[in-house]
């Protein structure tokens, strides 16, 4: 924490409230350490991402300053899906695979926040909602909300242009009420969560004062990078994950090292344990420095999602990368091609070189980028999408860049 700031000061200071009811009594909690408060994660995938990471360093924070943080997995609102920023609908998963990546989840939440007796806990609201008897629950809870106001709320109107399903809209009925158990069970006064959960959370506010009388209170996290229009933690590869046979350490330091430079002081301060008027001196840097700017992001991450010998290891790539390819190339990502990748005379094709390392996403993309100038092997401009690399190029190793930011290793 800051010194001579309080941490509720530090979280408005680095940009990372949006919206809170009842700023007062939020302020007072936090800054006494005595607020228990929670944060959900769908277990769609079996591993954390980006778009996570803000939450878990919110949760650290917090936790540092004597709070007490509960992670909840969806294990039971999982076998739904959070219709919240979508468009589509979920893919259902089974039960095996939803309890499978919650318990992955775990582990990686590790790294951040400190589980154990008196410290953060992880509650999985399986717990109380696969055996819940549905008449029951729509008798005690169904006459708690307004369908009317329902329907006006954020996270269902992306989805009732499509066609919300009434599977969906149950879940803002089951996210009130986890936040009821947690309230009854564990003391939990607090939610935590994105912009668009604001609607979600206001419900469970309003189930828990008519249900127990007591209050509860909710805070969203102001949402990063939104100046170029992606959804935090995409790439054209897909998903930036948490977990390094995911997405190779390497390339998670090239994420934040290729960020706009617009959102570059804005996740230094959001995410990163630097002081804050380190960070504002950083604010003045222009030009070239703002490059320096981003490494020190990259670094920062990489170190605290999989350590420092790691970052070490990325930044060393990344550097040895940007110098021509010289140095410790060992670092940069490698595509290790069979011998039946190539043809009987020991050759490949540039567009399948390019496919196969996964710079492209077809051979006509692959065309495509050689005709805009985009593709250099060993620094040397390709300009013939017909063109091919022998086997003897390829045991000694050769680097391929498509535009600015992509690049592989390539060997036999």
């Amino acid at each position: 924490m800051e010194a001579n700031m309080t941490i509720f000061d530090e979280l408005k200071a680095r940009g990372l409230l949006a919206q809170l009811t009842d700023e007062e009594e939020i302020r007072e909690l936090v800054n006494a350490g005595k607020a228990t408060f929670y944060i959900g994660f769908d277990p769609t995938a079996d591993s954390l991402h980006v778009g996570h990471f803000m939450a878990l360093c919110l949760m650290k924070r917090l936790q540092e300053a004597g709070n007490r943080p509960i992670a909840l997995v969806g294990g039971g609102t999982g076998m739904i899906g959070d219709p919240s920023g979508r468009s589509d609908l979920r893919s259902v998963m089974t039960v095996e695979q939803i309890d499978h990546n919650c318990e992955c989840f775990k582990k990686q939440m590790s790294r951040f926040i400190e589980f154990g007796p008196g410290k953060a806990m992880m509650v999985n609201n399986a717990d109380w909602l696969r055996n819940l008897n549905y008449m029951e629950f729509i008798r005690d809870i169904g006459p708690c909300f307004s369908v009317n106001n329902m329907l006006r709320a954020e996270c269902y109107k992306q989805r009732m242009e499509k066609g919300l399903t009434f599977l969906e809209f149950n879940y803002m009925l089951l996210q009130s009420y986890d936040f009821l158990q947690l309230y009854k069970n564990y003391g939990c006064l607090m939610q935590f969560g994105g912009d668009d959960q604001w609607s979600n959370m206001l419900g469970g506010i309003d189930l828990i004062r008519k249900k127990t009388g007591g209050d509860a209170y909710a805070m969203t996290i102001t949402l990063l990078l939104k100046s170029d229009g992606k959804k935090m933690g995409k790439t054209a590869g897909g998903a930036v994950w948490l977990d390094p046979d995911k997405t190779k350490p390497y390339d998670f330091y090239q994420y934040w090292r290729n960020i706009d430079d617009g959102d570059v002081l804005k996740c230094l301060r959001m995410l990163t344990f630097l002081p804050l008027a380190q960070i504002d001196e950083m604010d003045r840097w222009e030009g070239s420095r703002l490059n320096e700017a981003k490494e020190i992001l990259a670094y920062e991450l990489t170190s605290m999602v999989h350590g420092k010998e790691e970052a070490e290891k990325a930044k060393k790539g990344a550097m040895a990368l940007f110098a021509g390819g010289a140095g410790e190339t060992a670092e940069i990502p490698t595509t290790v091609l069979a011998a039946s990748d190539l043809r009987e005379d020991g050759t490949i094709g540039i567009l399948d070189l390019l496919v196969k390392a996964g710079l492209n996403a077809s051979n006509s993309e692959a065309r495509r980028a050689i005709e805009q100038g985009g593709v250099t092997i060993d620094g040397e401009k390709v300009s013939d999408p017909r063109s091919s690399c022998t086997k003897a190029q390829l045991e000694k190793g050769i680097l391929v860049r498509r535009g600015k930011k992509n690049f592989k290793k390539v060997t036999v």
